[in-house]
């Protein structure tokens, strides 16, 4: 259950939707899983529950997923963290 700790629907709703979107950013990269498809599911899921109170936007939130889950930080205009935060090791 790795979204039980979000108890606001809208935090839930948000989770849901960025772990479809950051599940089809991985698949479509060369990216091997280290597990099945469902335990890397389940590892994406428990990422992005971590990052919710983290992330500003859907965006936000799925950009650090996908960099936390392939160790790979996306070349686009997400930002990695917000400006007061450390950045993440790469």
């Amino acid at each position: 259950m790795p979204f039980r700790s979000l108890t606001d629907p809208v935090d839930l709703a948000r989770a849901i939707a960025a772990v479809e979107e950051a599940w089809v950013e991985i698949r479509s990269t060369s990216h091997e899983l280290l597990g099945t498809e469902e335990q890397e599911r389940e590892r994406l899921k428990y990422l992005v529950a971590s990052l919710v109170p983290l992330a500003l936007d859907e965006k936000e939130l799925v950009a650090r997923a996908v960099e936390r889950f392939t160790g790979k930080a996306r070349r686009s205009g997400v930002s990695a963290g917000r400006e007061d935060e450390e950045p993440l090791a790469p």
